[in-house]
């Protein structure tokens, strides 16, 4: 009884992590990071190079944008007409822009992004159990059926083909599941892995990381009893995220490419947590950046947007 209870728990968390994984849609970006019909005019109008260039920048002045191509450059999808958002990237399958795009998986077919994270990471977690327990239960009978056990039916080779398909199983969704907690823990997708995210000054793999726990809590949420169902409770809204303050790693790359190299020992005010305070509180506890000093920073470039403000100074 208990093991028939313990098996149908760990098959409906299975299931319902996973039925959420393939039905959540992806989240898009919100319209105000779509161009507006009159900067998409001017966009087609303007030669490719620094006059599109400013006109991405004036629509993106207002947006809490920090992240930029290698070549400094504003990230635009010429695809959806819309300036990405930080950690925002187009699938070419879905051909779509997804808020937080991990990777497009074709165990779910679909793109496993901000609005479905979580239920991923479940849908590993619960999968690998369910395999796990049933090797477990399994494994006294597969014992029997090699010390010949068992009685001679065909039921004994359903055993022997059981074990060994939740154990092969078990062993590539357990590295599996371990590689995305390594990536919570870090605050980082599968894509910026292999690429890590350029901000104006430099590249940094550890721009979004604010620390294990924080880390953790902007994919669960902060309330620790929905952490193990399959509903949505990460925080903020996909298109803006914290930052931590960028220190320089000496196995990266020194700075990305048309940046002057001698802006690396300025000492740049980078904010440590997004303009919409309201949507994402990580860093009201132990905040990381001085108020007062970005005030008078943005008092003397008057740009509200911080990634703009250091393009200006350079």
């Amino acid at each position: 009884v208990v093991c028939l209870v313990a098996y149908h728990i760990f098959f409906m968390l299975f299931v319902w992590s996973y039925w959420k994984t393939i039905f959540t849609l992806p989240m898009n970006p919100s319209k105000e990071f779509h161009l507006s019909y009159s900067d998409k005019e001017s966009l087609e109008r303007e030669p490719r190079g620094e006059s599109q260039q400013e006109v991405l920048r004036r629509a993106a002045k207002d947006l809490p944008i920090y992240t930029r191509t290698m070549s400094g450059a504003i990230r635009y999808c010429d695809r959806c007409h819309l300036v990405k958002p930080d950690r925002c990237h187009h699938c070419s399958v879905c051909d779509k822009c997804i808020l937080k795009m991990d990777h497009h998986c074709p165990w779910v077919n679909n793109c496993v992004g901000f609005s479905n994270y979580k239920f991923f990471l479940l849908f590993l977690a619960y999968s690998l159990l369910y395999c796990l327990f049933i090797a477990a239960t399994d494994l006294q009978y597969f014992i029997k059926f090699w010390t010949n056990g068992l009685p001679d039916t065909q039921a004994k080779f359903h055993i022997m083909f059981l074990f060994f398909a939740a154990a092969m199983f078990s062993v590539s969704l357990s590295s599996l599941f371990g590689y995305h907690c390594w990536l919570v823990s870090k605050n980082k997708s599968t894509l910026e892995v292999f690429r890590a995210p350029i901000f104006r000054h430099r590249t940094d793999k550890n721009g979004f990381s604010l620390g294990f726990s924080k880390n953790l809590r902007q994919v669960f949420g902060d309330e620790k009893k929905y952490w193990l169902l399959p509903v949505f409770s990460s925080l903020g809204d996909g298109c803006s995220f914290p930052t931590c303050l960028v220190n320089q790693d000496p196995e990266q790359a020194s700075t990305p490419g048309g940046l002057n190299s001698a802006s690396k020992n300025e000492n740049h005010l980078f904010p440590a947590k997004p303009l919409r305070d309201s949507q994402s509180h990580l860093l009201t506890d132990t905040p990381s950046w001085s108020e007062t000093a970005a005030k008078a920073e943005k008092g003397k470039v008057g740009m509200s947007n911080p990634a703009l403000t250091m393009e200006n100074e350079t």
